[in-house]
């Protein structure tokens, strides 16, 4: 491995009237604002739920260091699942994390720098593969689409409905994972014994929500209703986002839920956002929507804080993106008592739009602004990513990054892709030519408007999820350059490259659809097609 750290960090300090914390990059210093409360049912502050935290800011407290590295990913510690792992996700215990595929649950220790499987299980009626040969299918070389349709359709014997598997789980106080498929169903795993992981995971709950909660008629695919997401309120009911409804049950899956239904033509394809009040946000493919849990019942009633905004949506889009309408898991910023506290999404036009919405009461005197399709919307930003006005499209199938006022967006659609997503993922970069482009946003508490702080038209964001190190100030997507795949770190102050985690051309350097992750140590955490890596920067 090669590393060129700068080691001549300097240290500033910047204050302002908003700032609530400072954390320092190694370029320059900025301020964040406030971030959310912790969810004390959650296992830990971090990582507990994908998109780290109850917000869903993607933002870890965890440093990365600047520097090219060149890294054989084959050499790494790693374990074998998928072909998606959206998420490795915190346990009870700093030794230990849960990872999360598309085909299960996995324990993993992660003590003293190791990342080693200790047990795992397969939830009835998905396709377990065989370790040997996911692995030895990602190890291939494709050339072509022909390969990559044999591979995932004869050799691994798949679709793109092995995405919907276990995309928004979490883990609770108690050590529980709560794995959600894509048929609806939940399923909450434990180990068998606590004191000795290596005993097992079991079932401890399950539920076919389908039975009583998913009832609407749009799925993917035309199909039934299905499962789309899951988090937890502030106390401990767990929160089920379906394609066409949210609900509030209890922890153990038994007894009624409580459910809101959407209007038939309404579709969700990405998960939900919880605050502290309880106050649940989610989008359809033509509105954004906030329903309460009041702690006795979940209410759309405005009396009680519930609201719903259309936006703009739009059309399919050719590759990597779910739907229509926005692609984003919306992300709230704006935690402190003065803070302007807001929601956010890209929304689903061609040249796609950063949108927030007031997350409360809209301020006395607000007007509507032009072109908002109601007085819910706080303000619109034009996205250009850098990109020539001649691109068809800027479009994100990924959640906002959210840091204080800032916000982060990629851009994920390719003049060209597949229709099947697994394909699709699989061929962009390596084959497909992917999309480029990404841009810095902040919001001006003051003047109620976004201004664009740093574009980069040269970024490569195929269909990662981007995380931020926060100590650092440093954005990760994970793209296909001239010597292959690799993460790249933008700096959250300038937008230019500080660091760069060289994969090379193997297939183990895609990590389709999931979310790049730090130890607390500096290391990278690596959810690659083909299993979750430790990736050691030095």
């Amino acid at each position: 491995m090669k590393n060129n750290k700068n080691n001549n960090k300097k240290i500033a300090l910047q204050l302002g009237a908003m700032a609530a914390a400072v954390f320092l990059s190694a370029s320059s210093a900025y301020a964040v604002v406030s971030e959310p409360a912790p969810n004390p049912f959650l296992a830990s502050k971090t990582y507990a739920l994908t998109h780290v935290d109850p917000a869903a800011t993607d933002v870890a407290p965890y440093p990365l260091t600047r520097g090219t590295f060149h890294i054989d990913l084959a050499r790494e510690p790693r374990v074998v699942r998928g072909p998606v792992n959206i998420m490795t996700l915190a346990s009870t215990s700093t030794d230990y994390m849960w990872g999360v595929s598309s085909e299960g649950a996995t324990y993993i220790d992660v003590s003293n720098g190791g990342f080693k499987e200790v047990a795992r299980i397969t939830p009835p009626g998905i396709k377990a593969l065989p370790p040997e040969l996911l692995a030895r299918v990602v190890d291939q070389k494709y050339t072509n689409i022909d390969q990559i349709k044999d591979a995932v359709f004869k050799e691994l014997g798949l679709d793109q409905t092995r995405v919907g598997n276990g995309i928004y789980g979490l883990v609770d106080k108690d050590n529980r994972v709560y794995y959600n498929t894509g048929d609806g169903r939940i399923f909450v795993y434990a180990l068998k014994d606590p004191k000795n992981p290596a005993a097992g995971i079991h079932v401890v709950a399950s539920r076919d929500m389908t039975k009583d909660v998913l009832t609407g008629k749009r799925g993917w695919g035309n199909n039934q209703e299905g499962l789309m997401g899951l988090n937890l309120t502030y106390d401990g009911k767990l929160v089920v986002l379906g394609n066409n409804s949210i609900s509030v049950i209890d922890r153990d899956l038994a007894g009624p839920a409580q459910t809101v239904h959407l209007d038939e033509d309404e579709f969700v394809s990405n998960s939900v956002a919880v605050d502290d009040k309880n106050g649940l946000y989610f989008a359809s493919d033509k509105k954004m929507h906030k329903v309460v849990w009041t702690g006795s019942k979940l209410s759309n009633d405005p009396a009680d804080g519930a609201w719903s905004s259309p936006y703009d949506a739009g059309e399919w889009m050719p590759t990597v993106k779910f739907g229509t309408g926005t692609g984003s898991t919306p992300t709230l910023m704006g935690f402190g008592k003065d803070d302007d506290r807001l929601v956010v999404i890209t929304d689903g036009a061609d040249r796609m739009k950063l949108v927030a919405f007031w997350r409360d009461q809209i301020p006395a005197g607000f007007k509507q602004q032009p072109g908002a399709k109601s007085n819910r919307i706080a303000g619109q930003f034009p996205v250009s990513a850098g990109v020539p006005l001649s691109t068809k499209y800027i479009q994100s199938e990924q959640s906002v990054v959210v840091n204080g006022y800032g916000a982060f967006v990629v851009n994920n659609i390719a003049e060209h892709g597949e229709k099947d997503k697994l394909v699709d993922v699989l061929s962009l970069g390596p084959i497909n030519k992917p999309a480029r482009g990404a841009e810095r946003v902040d919001w001006d508490p003051v003047k109620h408007q976004w201004k664009s702080v740093w574009t980069n038209a040269s970024a490569v964001s195929i269909s990662m999820a981007p995380t931020m190190s926060g100590p650092s100030g440093i954005v990760m997507t994970n793209g296909y350059y001239k010597d292959g795949w690799e993460m790249a770190g933008l700096d959250w102050n300038t937008g230019k490259v500080v660091y760069r985690a060289i994969f090379g051309t193997t297939n183990w350097g895609n990590g389709a659809y999931a979310q790049p992750q730090l130890f607390p140590n500096g290391d990278l955490l690596f959810n690659s097609i083909g299993g979750p890596i430790r990736v050691r920067n030095q």
